[in-house]
């Protein structure tokens, strides 16, 4: 199989996403035109790091490459202050200076976090992302958008800060626990939803089977990526069109805080249970037909992520209280709810104003199906 690129059109800050099999053990020779000295400092997490930081080491060494390199513990609680710090300094203690390369090796939560220390290092290092699942390989490698979550919300501190490279190995997806491919799956299924209703058709087709199927996943990461990278290139810094990447995320982001970025609910599950609860927002306030919503629901559900809030274990706020918890969302604009809505598969639009009593009906009667 061939290595896909797929160009970010930024100007200056223009890089390439490169999606296919072996680029963990091409690392090496795929980074080494972007050094301007063979020192790279690596940010991963302990289950990446047992399991694949070898083979990366291996490479990098093989062409000459001093590394270095950085385990944090697995898991969304991670990416928070306390090991946002920790990595920041330990960057600085290895003298890592601009012209050096900082690495991301691992999920959404390591190219965040390492993203969001690069970007604030000598006030701008730069950084190369090497995404190790599904989620990271279609959405938050690409794009710029680093950070961290806080006590009062998610990603709500944080920088645009573009990489250098984006380096997707589809063979690391492979070796991925069906929950987290399942998880990622909810960001591949969004791009499907928000403004390509052939590709949804497709991953209707033919999504089952990717977990199992080299090119199956590649042409789903290359669709993917090929449609951030438009958006991203188009509305940078989320001014406008970049607001249709949130599909879902408004619901996520509420039910992410309300279960304590813990395990109960990964990301890429409340994208997927967010995007039913979106596309039933819409069929209610008259958006869009009925078929829609029940399409998207069953698609998920036989693929077998999470789709409704009873899939959710444990204790979940009322009602009114993950209301509550969207005012912090990042998209609140003049203290007013902005939803991603949508008026049929394939076809979303950034909503203002959306009344607040119509999506607390929704949640409670969401709250009520759970028993």
């Amino acid at each position: 199989m061939t290595v896909d690129v797929v160009p970010v059109d930024l100007g200056a800050r223009s890089y390439e996403v490169r999606i296919g099999p072996g680029l963990i053990d091409g690392a090496g020779e795929q980074l080494l035109p972007f050094l301007r000295r063979r020192k790279v400092a690596i940010v991963t997490d302990e289950t990446v790091a047992a399991q694949h930081l070898d083979r990366l080491l291996a490479s990098l060494a093989g062409s000459g490459i001093a590394a270095t390199a950085l385990a944090l513990p697995p898991g969304e609680s991670t990416k928070g202050w306390p090991e946002f710090a920790r990595a920041t300094e330990w960057l600085l203690e290895q003298k890592i200076e601009r012209r050096d390369l900082v690495v991301a090796f691992g999920g959404g939560v390591i190219g965040d976090l390492a993203g969001f220390a690069a970007a604030v290092l000598r006030r701008g290092v730069r950084f190369a992302q090497i995404p190790t699942t599904l989620l990271s390989q279609v959405d938050s490698s690409v794009g710029g958008k680093t950070g961290i979550n806080t006590a009062q919300g998610k990603n709500l501190v944080g920088a645009f800060h573009q990489p250098t490279v984006v380096l997707a190995d589809i063979d690391v997806l492979g070796s991925l626990p069906a929950r987290d491919f399942l998880a990622g799956y909810g960001e591949v299924v969004k791009y499907g939803l928000l403004g390509d209703a052939a590709f949804f058709d497709w991953l209707e087709v033919n999504a089952p089977a990717m977990s199992r199927d080299r090119a199956l996943r590649q042409y789903a990461v290359r669709r993917s990526v090929e449609m951030k990278a438009g958006i991203v290139s188009r509305d940078e810094t989320e001014e406008g069109e970049r607001a249709l990447l949130n599909l879902g995320h408004t619901f996520c982001h509420a039910l992410e805080k309300a279960t304590g970025y813990s395990d109960r609910l990964l990301h890429g599950e409340g994208v997927a249970i967010g995007c039913v609860l979106a596309f039933e927002l819409s069929q209610r306030l008259g958006l869009c037909a009925q078929e829609a919503p029940s399409r998207v629901r069953a698609h998920l559900r036989a693929m077998g992520t999470k789709v409704d809030l009873s899939d959710i274990p444990g204790d979940l706020p009322d009602a009114g209280a993950l209301l509550a918890l969207m005012g912090q969302d990042k998209k609140v604009v003049d203290g007013q709810l902005r939803f991603i809505l949508a008026r049929g598969i394939g076809e979303a639009f950034v909503a203002d104003g959306v009344p607040g009593d119509k999506v607390k009906t929704l949640l409670a009667e969401a709250l009520a199906a759970r028993g």
